[in-house]
């Protein structure tokens, strides 16, 4: 989905007493562009001018004030006054900064933050379904800033208008809550309001104009009514959501989630969450359970997958296969007998490698999206949870021999050191990790500012590793920086290091395959995709390959980015390719898994799973494992 360049407070329509293009405001602000227009002004895009050597762009929210009337001028202005005046007193992730306010020509100017990412209510009417887990993440982080808000200096901000439109999706999937412009402080011994809000979101009470902290709370609990239903409450009679069961529309909701959403929903404020913080934490508790309902799992008669299109005599049938209780998101990997593989349903599995039995699992405290990683001199099995824990088990019985907690979610693969006994991992804190790998003592920590969901690359001598704000840096094996380098957004694949030529290579959501110096981060070339590019590039034989949200899987020359062929899937490709003897292994968003001939392109064989394939495959003697977002790793005969 393309983001845009948002900032809420205006619709469409822009009119003719818009500001025009390349107009200085405040002699500061050369306006760019108009975001959008609603009744009581535009919203712009503009430069700041007082940063010549930066392109640095900000929104500037202008409120017309047409009123004749002394009073009412005065009321209106006011209200623009308190939206300036209440964000500028607030300090959180999720509200957006402001900059300035000034007036010009009897208008009021507000200058803030730009967004770049589309309003819940975007991503509702062009998406077919959103992802359940995605949507309680939202939730949670909307908990935290309601809670922010009303624990806010002397007295409570109540929102007063939580709607789908006023939900920001920024670039790094993260929620913004934008517009204030009918926030109002609390006062509990003036309880009386006039009503304001949307009808449909707002609280029994606050059609009476009697709000409070609580009200909010219902209106959260409308807007994830909305979101999991797609049921707008702005065209329902008042207060019916019991009239449209949740689980009825969308089967895909856990029944937890249901009741936390209509207790939130309760007409009378006392039966609903105490506060945003009660909310939050029955959220996070539901986050870091087992899924059971996310998606069902289609099989054939018989239970088993096969491969499609091998050979006239029909398909090939799995080794085996193993269900784990919800998806299975990065990559298993294999030790002598054992193959290991890590669910978001919270546990990392134990597996016979010859016959798909259970051995054991290791239960965390939150999903699990990271590869396990093995140290074979020291028996260990070492991964990441989003429970902000890194964890090394006994690779034998799965028993845990030490643990490390981060600030954060850890959605970053390790990958060790095994000449200085490091093991080096991302978090969403911000930095990279480094641990001793016998004890996982701390070694150190580097800032990169962003969550850091890039798997580093070791070479002799760096670290290098890619964070969600687009840098790319290169660390020595003692922490200290060396180089650093910058795509236009975010670096959530993983660096590949050919170290013989001496070059680095990284994807960016900006839809570009970058080539770097390994030793300084001076830029060789760049060949641009369609989409973003999450998947991890490999070089082999002077061919670089990767893919491309765009659907395609890329093979160009490592040296000039010249491209020798290109494979589509028609949807995205989120999984790494691998490499082996002439063929290219990678899985597709359209749930197949493709082998494709190295040299021409052409496909030999693809076999198809019933969910999503993100995760890369890993390829042990004469076996395949791949895991799937149906819940389930498949052993497949390596066939060329």
């Amino acid at each position: 989905m393309p983001e845009t360049q948002k900032f809420a407070g205006g619709g469409d329509n822009p009119s003719d007493n818009s500001l025009q293009a390349n107009t200085v405001v405040h002699r500061r602000y050369k306006i760019l562009g108009i975001l959008g227009q609603g009744g009581m002004g535009a919203v712009y895009q503009a430069r700041d001018l007082n940063f010549p050597d930066v392109h640095k762009l900000v929104a500037i929210k202008e409120m017309l004030n047409p009123a004749t009337d002394p009073a009412i001028h005065s009321s209106t202005l006011k209200l623009f006054q308190r939206e300036a005046n209440i964000l500028a007193t607030l300090d959180h992730p999720a509200i957006p900064k402001i900059f300035d306010f000034f007036d010009q020509n009897e208008r009021f100017y507000l200058v803030m933050e730009l967004i770049v990412g589309s309003d819940l209510e975007e991503l509702i009417n062009k998406t077919r379904e959103l992802p359940v887990d995605k949507v309680i993440d939202w939730a949670i982080e909307l908990c935290d800033v309601l809670n922010y808000l009303h624990a806010s200096q002397s007295k409570p901000i109540i929102f007063r208008d939580l709607k789908p439109s006023n939900i920001m999706i920024d670039k790094f999937g993260k929620v913004r809550l934008i517009d204030f412009g009918i926030a109002k402080v609390f006062d509990s011994d003036v309880r009386r309001h006039t009503m304001i809000g949307t009808e449909g979101y707002c609280a029994p009470e606050q059609y009476k104009g009697n709000v409070t902290t609580l009200s909010d709370i219902y209106g959260l609990g409308a807007t994830l009514h909305h979101v999991l239903t797609r049921k707008d409450p702005r065209l329902e009679p008042p207060f019916s959501f019991h009239e449209r069961p949740i689980r009825e529309l969308n089967p895909n909701v856990p029944e937890r989630l249901v009741e936390i959403i209509e207790r939130a929903l309760s007409l009378e404020p006392d039966k609903r969450f105490s506060g945003a913080d009660e909310m939050k934490a029955e959220l996070e508790k539901l986050r870091y359970q087992p899924q059971l309902t996310f998606g069902a799992i289609a099989e054939t008669n018989n239970g088993t997958n096969f491969f499609d299109g091998l050979d006239s005599d029909g398909m090939i049938q799995t080794k085996w296969k193993y269900t784990t209780e919800d998806e299975i998101r990065a990559s298993a990997t294999a030790f002598k007998e054992i193959a290991f593989v890590a669910s978001y349903d919270t546990n990392v599995y134990g597996i016979s490698l010859d016959s798909g039995e259970f051995i054991w699992k290791y239960a965390t405290h939150g999903g699990i999206a990271t590869s396990p990683i093995v140290d074979e001199s020291n028996r260990l099995v070492m991964f990441g949870s989003e429970d902000k824990t890194f964890y090394a088990l006994d690779y034998r019985n799965g028993r845990i021999s030490w643990s490390y907690t981060t600030q954060d979610k850890i959605r970053s693969t390790a990958r060790i050191a095994p000449e200085v006994d490091a093991v080096f991992f991302g978090s969403d804190d911000g930095h990279v990790h480094a641990l001793n790998v016998l004890n996982g003592r701390f070694l150190w920590k580097h800032d990169m500012g962003d969550p850091v969901r890039s798997r580093p690359f070791l070479t002799n001598d760096l670290v290098i590793v890619g964070s969600e704000s687009g840098e790319l840096v290169a660390l020595e094996l003692s922490g200290n920086r060396k180089w650093g380098f910058r795509a236009r957004r975010s670096l959530t694949s993983s660096p590949f290091v050919d170290t013989i030529e001496g070059i680095c290579y990284i994807g960016s959501t900006d839809g570009y395959m970058y080539a770097l110096d390994a030793s300084s981060g001076y830029s060789s070339w760049r060949f641009r995709t369609n989409g973003p590019i999450i998947s991890s590039p490999v070089v082999n034989e002077g061919l670089l390959f990767f893919g491309s949200a765009d659907g395609y899987l890329y093979a160009i020359s490592a040296q000039t980015s010249r491209e020798k062929w290109k494979f589509s899937t028609e949807k995205a490709i989120l999984s790494s390719p691998v490499v082996h003897n002439g063929a290219v292994y990678f899985g597709g968003i359209d749930e197949y898994f493709y082998c494709v001939d190295i040299q021409t392109g052409k496909e030999r064989w693809k076999f198809k799973t019933n969910g999503a394939i993100t995760s890369s495959a890993c390829i042990v003697g004469d076996t395949i494992l791949i895991g799937s977002l149906d819940r389930t790793l498949y052993a497949l005969p390596l066939v060329g």
